[in-house]
């Protein structure tokens, strides 16, 4: 339609990168939204009970693993040592031997020592002193005796370590199969679902009203079917499993803990809290600046969009200077909220990992005195050290997760709010049809009143007229008069307040949207194309439509000559950057209309960006197209309409003059004004 003001207030999407309409930060309603999202997903319920269930017995499994690392490393740290407790039993009875005189051969665990063994072990023994080192007791085992050295010598198990490893080994692996097969899941999940919401937008957008689109703008609505359903689908993605098996090894990681040592888990907890607690203060203090962040970058957005939509402008005034002033003013806000948003932000990694190493180091020192006291084995400090990182990891990934969980809350708002928007009237009972064959072409206008939402006043009001088959008839008058809407109320793209629009007899409202729109053919001043060869675009919807109808009609606009010129004529392909001129475009719109079959015509400013000699020649082919049809002409440029059967003139909602170019200039009205004012100085 054409660009005509329509009384109707239009909201324009908020602007940041990318589209426009993006997502809020935070739902308005946490809960309810969450709460509609999942019913949304009952369809996908039993895919995501599994790959919910798997995270969990991963994270069992993940959270089970480090006891047995404590096992495995004690097993390997007795075959490392020399059997002490066998090494204190026979200095135990060779000092008893020979305090009691009863000196002969005993027998430790299958082996037995001489009587010369034993002597020789107490002088080896003697030799070392009190303040022997570790180094010097090996040292001097390696003099001992061979019967000495088979009871003393560090033993493996490979048994017990074979059996221990091909366990943790198994529990590894059954995590990672976990993991896998729910990452599988959830994704399968996802990207369903997104698939069926952009399914349900995309049909949901054909039963909306015009008015809807009336309120909101094209990026606002783009971003629904992009930016929000892929974000509803990456998060449910990444963070509803990962927030599952992120809070089970949190809780279970802490039970766990506590279960093998108290003291320890106190040590890993308190040393860990410390760095979050660090880690909150800073998040609390870079939040303003990510707000700021997102509000400047808006502004700066919408300079750039605005200075550059209107950079002729912007040259011809000689207003760059103050564009640029501008522009480093919104620049430099962005710059300062950036810096300190990105250094707090930028804090995080090192924050996250001097809390590791915190806790690694505390577990370190207090594991090393209570393995010193006999309290635990070294075996228990290595699996505290694998703790504090299953500990520390979750809380980061639950505080991601919740933030995610809070943006996928206000996009599922937002689609759903889209979803859920009231769709045009019913049409499950209408049953009257028109044939485009049969119809004779007689329009009647019955006092239509039609009052756009929000409005103070009625647009049209009182609006009668009678259009007979086959009439040119030419709207007209000044803007905002209500020419478009008048269009759009026969086009049922808005339902009548009251009053009757009857086609041949028959009221619209007994017909259906598609029934009327194949009765009708329309050229707009606001051409359209799409990517596509330009016999493709000029077919467009049209069936059986023959290679000579094309090019008959082409040379009738006069389009044909240009076509030849292209490289591959009619099949050449039309995109954004070739260079085809807006008169072009609109030459081809109209040979997309003249292809059309339809009994009824709407041209709204089809010539007005074609040139005068192109226009000579495209009024004469639409004198062609209008026989024996019944045709509507909006129209600015008056001269264009001289020929009309009938011109409506427009104004506040009604008619205030009607008749022929003749009879109008005579009556030296409305209508001899607006024309005369074409001529004027």
């Amino acid at each position: 339609m054409a660009n005509e003001l329509k009384n109707t207030p239009r909201r324009r999407g908020p602007m940041g990168p990318g589209m426009g309409g993006a997502p809020a930060e935070k739902a308005k309603d946490f809960k309810v939204a969450m709460k509609r999202l999942f019913s949304e997903l009952k369809k996908f319920r039993i895919l995501i009970i599994i790959a919910l269930l798997l995270a969990t017995l991963g994270a069992i499994l993940s959270i089970s693993a480090p006891n047995r690392l404590s096992k495995l490393t004690d097993e390997i740290s007795k075959g490392l040592a020399v059997n002490s407790d066998n090494l204190e039993t026979l200095g135990q009875q060779v000092i008893t031997n020979f305090d009691t005189g009863r000196i002969e051969e005993i027998e430790i665990d299958g082996t037995k020592i001489s009587v010369g063994d034993q002597i020789e072990f107490l002088n080896k023994m003697k030799d070392m002193g009190e303040d022997a080192t570790v180094e010097k007791v090996y040292e001097k085992l390696d003099e001992m005796p061979e019967s000495i050295q088979e009871l003393v010598k560090p033993f493996m198990n490979m048994e017990e370590i074979t059996k221990i490893a091909l366990f943790l080994a198994t529990i590894y692996i059954a995590s990672a199969l976990f993991t896998f097969i729910q990452s599988i899941c959830m994704t399968d999940v996802s990207n369903k679902f997104a698939k069926v919401l952009r399914t349900r937008i995309s049909v949901k957008i054909n039963s909306l009203p015009l008015r809807y689109f009336d309120k909101h703008s094209t990026g606002d609505i783009l971003s629904r079917v992009t930016n929000d359903v892929d974000t509803i689908a990456q998060s449910m993605n990444q963070s509803l499993a990962t927030l599952v098996s992120s809070v089970t090894l949190f809780i279970g990681t802490i039970i766990m803990m506590f279960y093998t040592n108290w003291i320890m888990a106190i040590t890993a907890i308190l040393s860990s809290l410390l760095g979050f607690i660090l880690m909150f203060l800073i998040l609390g203090k870079s939040q303003k600046y990510f707000v700021s962040r997102q509000e400047e970058l808006g502004n700066l957005n919408g300079h750039i969009e605005e200075i550059y939509s209107g950079l002729n402008v912007v040259k011809v005034y000689n207003g760059k200077k103050e564009a640029d002033r501008k522009f480093d003013e919104y620049n430099q806000k962005v710059y300062e909220a950036n810096r300190k948003s990105q250094f707090l932000s930028g804090l995080m990694h090192p924050i996250m990992a001097f809390i590791g190493n915190l806790g690694y180091v505390a577990v370190c020192i207090v594991g090393a005195l209570l393995t010193m006291n006999n309290i635990i084995s070294f075996g228990v400090i290595v699996a505290f050290i694998t703790y504090v990182r299953l500990f520390t990891n979750p809380l980061s990934q639950i505080a991601q997760a919740m933030t995610s969980l809070q943006s996928t809350a206000a996009a599922s708002e937002r689609v759903f709010e889209f979803l859920d928007e009231k769709e045009m009237s019913n049409q499950e009972e209408i049953t009257k049809t028109l044939k485009k064959e049969e119809v004779k072409g007689k329009i009647e206008f019955e006092n239509i009143v039609f009052q756009y939402d929000n409005n103070d006043k009625p647009t049209i009001q009182g609006f009668s007229a009678v259009a007979e088959p086959g009439q040119k008839i030419a709207i007209v008058g000044p803007t905002g008069a209500g020419k478009t809407t008048l269009v759009n109320l026969l086009m049922k793209f808005y339902d009548i307040d009251s009053g009757n629009i009857k086609i041949d007899g028959v009221p619209t409202t007994e017909l259906t949207r598609e029934n009327i729109h194949d009765l009708f053919t329309m050229v707009l001043q606001d051409t359209w194309l799409f990517e596509g060869t330009i016999k493709e675009n000029i077919i467009y919807n049209s069936e059986n439509v023959s290679d000579e109808q094309i090019v008959e009609v082409c040379k009738t606009v006069g389009l044909h000559h240009f076509i030849k010129t292209l490289p591959k004529g009619y099949d050449s392909k039309i995109t954004e950057d070739d260079s085809v001129s807006s008169g072009q475009r609109q030459l081809l719109t109209i040979a997309r209309g003249m292809i059309q079959n339809a009994p009824f015509l709407i041209l709204d400013e089809a010539t007005s960006n074609v040139d005068t000699r192109t226009e000579e020649l495209v009024q004469k082919a639409m004198d062609k197209l209008t026989e024996g049809k019944t045709s509507f002409i909006i129209a600015h440029r008056l001269s264009t309409i001289k020929n009309a059967d009938l011109i409506l003139v427009i104004g506040n909602g009604n008619i205030v003059e009607q008749g022929n170019h003749e009879e109008l200039i005579e009556k030296n009205g409305v209508y001899a004004e607006l024309y005369n004012s074409q001529f004027e100085l």
